[in-house]
């Protein structure tokens, strides 16, 4: 054998198994820290009981806080579904707009003209700045109407402009927010047939986390996560927040402003709920919405989530010992509230084990070709490496088969067998995502700003009559 040949198959052959290896005890790790939550779901599923509030439900006038850069194309729709499902509540829209977005002050215009729940707000300064200054902007505009009018609001909902509202989302808040400072419904990402695999992911990602992870974390009286949308919190919590920061409830300087104030309120000692449940007409409440339908854009969003909950959230949230140390939680659920912390901020080394996986697999696959053509002799596996590798088939297949289970409850049998192939799409994008944001965030500390690294939503598809909207909760 010739010294370059032999030299390709001492790397190859060696690099395979060095990655290999570190992409099997990742994997491990990774797969017992899922392996133990659902034992912790499975625990407490006999906890569950059908939803129920001790206290009357909250009186008074709820705002809709809805945060515009560039959406012309979605927002109009959004504005009239949410101002006709909510026709007989005491509610009023506020739009968040910038002065440098001519396009989308002239497709809403019309509608702020027309009805008087929706209020227009102008910011100063031109945008786009980030989501969380946008959300102050609306908080004034809020405190100025209650001046002006003598009447204090009751809650904040917070939504996005391709939202499909649920026509009795805001009395299930009403219901609930009466003994707690924030609800939280799930999220149901529409998975259209053009996008069933860029879009569909998302489905599946959202199913299992809202339909086990928030679950959990309620269940256990943990601090919960705002998803941004279908989120509705008290007047009196953001006052809280808006005391301690000057003012502003939300930070300036965040990517994930929604999933900071959740998680700060619950470590304030304050209660936050999810709640899944059923209409009188029998359909899930929930808020529905478009997702990325294009790879590049699905990056984008994703990329801003990490960079915001798992790198910069670690600066602005601390960790062991700081807010949630301070909330006077026992020991044992402050080190459960440190856990759900780490799974919220382990994406990027998930993202670096997958990399490995995936190299290690294509290596592999070099190596047994040389194996064929050149004669190369393959690098014996242990019996430990073996048993790993064993081990982590089993937790490959019980993770796939926790997927399809909440798929299948949300949209049904057929998403279910499509969110197997999907998870390889879903982790390309994870990947990519985590390169991009480890970018940003390192932008973000160079420069010291933050700029709103928003997504472009498509023109708004109605709602289709799909299994998720028939289907209980569960």
């Amino acid at each position: 054998m010739e010294l370059s040949t032999a030299w390709l198959e001492w790397l190859v052959m060696g690099a395979g198994h060095e990655l290999m290896l570190f992409a099997s005890v990742g994997i491990l790790l990774i797969g017992l820290d899922d392996l133990m939550f659902d034992a912790l779901w499975l625990a407490t599923r006999r906890r569950r009981e059908p939803p129920t509030a001790s206290k009357p439900p909250l009186d008074g006038r709820f705002a809709v806080f809805v945060p515009a850069w560039d959406e012309a194309k979605a927002l109009p729709a959004m504005l009239c579904r949410t101002l006709a499902a909510w026709e007989n509540e005491d509610f009023r829209l506020y739009v968040g707009c910038y002065p440098n977005d001519a396009t989308t002050l002239f497709a809403i215009s019309p509608l702020a003209a027309r009805d008087r729940r929706l209020r227009l707000v102008i910011g100063e300064r031109e945008g786009p700045t980030t989501k969380g200054d946008n959300l102050n902007r609306l908080w004034a505009a809020l405190c100025e109407d209650e001046r002006a009018e003598a009447e204090r609001f009751a809650a904040v909902v917070l939504h996005d402009a391709e939202d499909h509202v649920h026509p009795d989302e805001l009395a299930l808040y009403r219901r609930y927010l009466g003994e707690n400072a924030m609800v939280q419904i799930p999220v149901a990402p529409m998975i259209e047939r053009g996008s069933r695999w860029i879009g569909g992911h998302y489905g599946d990602e959202f199913a299992e986390a809202h339909g086990k992870e928030l679950v959990v974390r309620s269940r256990l009286d943990l601090p919960l996560p705002s998803a941004g949308v279908g989120c509705a919190l008290t007047r009196r919590a953001l006052a809280l927040l808006a005391i301690e920061r000057g003012g502003d409830p939300f930070r300036c300087d965040s990517l994930t402003e929604d999933y900071e104030v959740g998680m700060l309120i619950g470590a304030y000692g304050l209660g936050t709920r999810f709640i899944d449940t059923t209409g009188p007409t029998g359909e899930r409440i929930v808020s529905r919405g478009a997702f990325p339908r294009e790879i590049e854009k699905a990056v984008v969003q994703k990329s801003r989530w990490v960079a915001g909950i798992a790198l910069a959230g670690w600066d602005h949230l601390g960790w062991p010992g700081s807010r949630l140390h301070s909330a006077g939680l026992p020991a044992s659920r402050a080190w459960l509230a440190r856990w759900m912390l780490w799974r919220d901020r382990r994406a990027p080394l998930a993202a670096l084990i997958l990399l490995a996986a995936y190299a290690g697999l294509m290596v592999t696959a070099l190596g047994w070709t040389g194996q064929f053509l050149f004669g190369w002799k393959a690098i014996a596996i242990g019996d430990g490496l073996r048993l790993l590798l064993a081990f982590n088939a089993l937790l490959l297949i019980w993770r796939m088969g926790m997927r399809g289970h909440f798929t299948a409850r949300w949209y049904g049998p057929g998403e279910a067998a499509m969110s197997l192939p999907r998870s390889i799409v879903a982790n390309m994008i994870a990947m990519l995502a985590a390169r991009r944001a480890i970018i940003l965030y390192w932008r973000m500390l160079r420069s010291g700003e933050v700029v709103w690294d928003k997504t472009d939503h498509p023109e708004s598809a109605p709602v289709r009559e799909d299994a998720f909207l028939r289907r209980t909760a569960r």
